[in-house]
């Protein structure tokens, strides 16, 4: 069976991973947290997750190229100087990076970017995220994914059309903007609701994450599947089928 190790396998996600690994058809080649080496476990895997902090990306992802093996990256909170170190590693090996492994969210992706492309800019497009206390980036990793999928229907980009929370005398919105909420509390696992607000009429698209195994599963599945991949960078709609 595929042998995957975990990066973060002491967290809310890692702990998760490992619990239904076996279910899913995998086993374990072991887990590495904050201060670890991975480079011995990259060595031992089939296929690596990543579900860490974006400081602990670069040691991975070196690890992983240096290993030559596959590795799926889940960790949120990533710039884009993360992305362009995820890009350089997938010209040497395969790499999934998400902001979500649910099936449930990458079909909601896809039902975003085709809202996107077929309402015209009059509607206005918002999206609000929830998550437990304890989650420390914001807006979520989600929460991006899916105003990615919205600003590439409108052919731009959303680090031009974004805009992050609102107060105080901000002024009108502005039209084609993609607006962010982000709301924090107890333990929820993680709602995202994208707005597309019209003259008279709103249309709302989201998603529910009752229970972390949803993630856990998924994140399992994209490893089985991206294990033995050529080099590039893939999608969790790849992973799917959709």
């Amino acid at each position: 069976m595929t042998a995957i190790g975990i990066y973060g396998s002491n967290g809310r996600m890692g702990r998760a991973i490992a619990t239904i690994i076996g279910d899913e058809g995998g086993t374990i080649a072991g887990g590495v947290d904050a201060g670890g080496d991975p480079a011995p476990l990259a060595g031992d895997a089939d296929v690596l997750v990543d579900f860490s902090t974006p400081a602990a990306l670069e040691p991975h992802l070196a690890a992983a190229v240096a290993a030559g093996t596959p590795i799926v990256i889940g960790t949120t909170g990533l710039s884009a100087t993360h992305q362009a170190l995820i890009d350089a590693a997938a010209q040497r090996i395969a790499v999934l990076q998400t902001g979500n492994t649910s099936l449930g969210v990458t079909l909601l992706g896809i039902l975003v970017r085709e809202a996107a492309a077929r309402l015209g800019s009059d509607w206005d497009i918002e999206i609000v995220e929830m998550h437990h206390r304890h989650k420390v980036d914001a807006p979520s990793g989600t929460a991006i994914l899916l105003g990615e999928a919205a600003a590439q229907a409108r052919g731009t980009s959303l680090s031009e059309v974004r805009v992050d929370g609102r107060a105080g005398l901000v002024g009108a919105r502005t039209e084609e903007t993609i607006g962010f909420s982000s709301l924090r509390g107890g333990s929820v696992v993680g709602d995202h609701q994208v707005i597309f607000a019209g003259e008279g009429e709103r249309i709302e698209l989201g998603h529910r994450g009752e229970d972390r195994s949803i993630f856990a599963r998924g994140a399992v599945k994209a490893a089985l599947w991206l294990a033995g991949r050529a080099p590039g960078r893939y999608q969790m709609a790849e992973v799917l089928g959709l």
